[in-house]
């Protein structure tokens, strides 16, 4: 049998808000695995899907950069210790800095950023983040970078509350003008507030989906319905897991009488020129990092005892 640890325990509390009781049964259930535990928390209808990737924890800002004909968009997560530093100029400015060199090298991933030189301080983007490290006495890293391109349509940003969240989404159309820039923008920040984790239901792997039904079932059975019954609502709760999970599907968050893809197809017709959402991204600052728990308790009876 696992040992199951009271950090174990309090991790998957976290993770699905699920009681402490419940976890450590589900840990012990699953011999100590956590993602078998968060499955079967979700059997039991005792956790949140949307929690399973974890608190967001660490500091940071997210940054984005759009050239100025809107083919390309750049976006960044740089992270920091605290909030103190994250509400630095300096700490601010690299972000910047480091977001609108990617948008005007031809680097296309983290690791070639990394080792590209910011203008005009002719250092690289690596010894630049080191340099600010010495400079301001906290540990810092550039955790991701994303680069998004269109030859028609355009590339929108949107970022929210000071840079914990951004978010590039890429319209492709004939025709870009006003109308196309908006659309964007209003989508970008539907993005940023509902979270969507794919475009449409074709972008789901057929996995998921059946990973999806084997819990909504057992879910159903552990209530006691007959098993048509519970087949009936698991189509119920994978209709219900389109709408909530992909972009084109879900409602829109400034008029609930349209969906991602009506509002898409009623600017279509707007502009006479159909309009097609095929990518996006979004960070959340620190999402799936955890920060140290510190137990100042412990620290101090750890020190009393080292000096003894």
């Amino acid at each position: 049998m696992a040992n199951i640890t009271a950090t174990m325990v309090n991790g998957l509390r976290q993770k699905t808000g699920a009681g402490m009781m419940d976890c450590k049964k589900a840990l012990v259930q699953a011999e100590g695995n956590e993602e078998r535990a968060i499955e079967i928390l979700r059997e039991k209808g005792l956790a949140d899907a949307g929690k399973k990737s974890g608190r967001i924890a660490s500091e940071g800002i997210v940054a984005s950069q759009i050239s100025s004909d809107n083919k390309t968009g750049i976006l960044i997560e740089l992270n920091c210790e605290t909030d103190f530093v994250a509400a630095n100029e300096e700490f601010k400015n690299l972000a910047k800095a480091i977001a609108n060199q990617y948008l005007i090298s031809n680097c296309s991933d983290l690791d070639s950023l990394l080792n590209e030189k910011l203008s005009p301080e002719d250092v690289t983007v690596k010894d630049a983040v080191v340099n600010l490290i010495a400079r301001l006495k906290e540990n810092m890293t550039l955790r991701r970078a994303k680069k998004m391109e269109t030859s028609s349509g355009a590339i929108n940003s949107y970022i929210h509350a000071g840079g914990k969240i951004g978010v590039l989404v890429k319209l492709e159309c004939n025709e870009t003008n006003d109308t196309l820039l908006q659309l964007g923008k209003d989508i970008a920040m539907q993005i940023a507030a509902a979270n969507p984790t794919y475009l449409d239901r074709d972008s789901i792997d057929e996995d998921i989906l059946k990973k999806e039904r084997e819990i909504y079932k057992v879910q159903a059975m552990n209530e006691g319905k007959p098993e048509k019954i519970a087949e009936k609502m698991v189509e119920g709760k994978i209709q219900k897991f389109y709408k909530e999970k992909c972009l084109l599907e879900q409602v829109w968050v400034r008029d609930q009488e349209y969906t991602i893809k009506k509002l898409i197809a009623e600017k279509s017709k707007e502009i006479g020129c159909e309009i097609k959402c095929t990518e996006f991204v979004r960070f959340e600052r620190g999402e799936g990092i955890e920060k140290e728990v510190e137990d100042f308790a412990s620290e101090v009876q750890k020190q009393i005892k080292g000096n003894n």
